[in-house]
């Protein structure tokens, strides 16, 4: 789901997420997804849902009991993350609202957005929400979908962001360009070792409260 922030091999903190609901929360978001991931690629996933124990959260996040309950209550505040504990014996099912997400990071507001194309210039409004709506349409998950978002709506100095700057814009040839170049990004890194780049994502995000 959401490329912002996980991989099956480690853990990536999103600045911009853990400003706005704070870095625990981020982090087991972060976890979550890598389990939402991994039952999507079984086909196990039931309407959204899917199941963790709190053992294997404290395992693969290092947050205490009460740090991942209080974690829980900041996602599911900000309607981010429902949970439901359901089965025998019960289990803790979680469900992750994806657009609830995406507005985390496309809080940007695009008015009369300018883009160029073939010496033409084109003037549109809310070009924001096109390009939203174009990307959470395309078929890869919902962590590339954010990233490609989140940088293409970072912005520059002059007040400009970088999707704005574009003379051409194609939003699926630039889509398959990004999961191209993520893919060969995250082959290269899975050389190092987990627990390696877990830390140096964990204090990178630190930096930023």
């Amino acid at each position: 789901m959401k490329h912002l922030l996980s991989s099956s091999a480690f853990l990536i903190v999103n600045k911009h997420l853990a400003k706005q609901i704070g870095l625990k929360p981020t982090i087991l978001l972060s976890d979550l997804i890598s389990k939402e991931e991994y039952f999507q690629a079984n086909h196990l996933l039931v309407d959204g849902w899917f199941f963790n124990t709190e053992k294997n959260i404290q395992d693969d996040t290092t947050l205490s009991p009460h740090q991942i309950r209080k974690a829980l209550a900041i996602l599911k505040k900000h309607n981010i993350l429902e949970t439901q504990r359901k089965g025998i014996p019960a289990k803790m099912y979680y469900k992750i609202n994806e657009q609830v997400l995406v507005k985390f990071f496309n809080n940007l507001t695009l008015n009369n957005c300018t883009t160029i194309n073939k010496n033409k210039q084109i003037k549109t409004t809310n070009n924001i929400d096109i390009l939203k709506n174009e990307v959470l349409e395309f078929d890869t998950t919902e962590q590339n979908k954010i990233e490609f978002l989140e940088y293409w709506l970072e912005k520059s100095k002059s007040g400009k962001t970088k999707f704005e700057m574009q003379k051409t814009w194609c939003t699926k040839r630039r889509l398959k360009t990004w999961i191209k170049n993520q893919n060969a990004w995250y082959k290269n890194n899975n050389q190092k070792s987990k627990i390696d780049i877990q830390l140096n994502e964990y204090e990178k995000g630190k930096q930023y409260l």
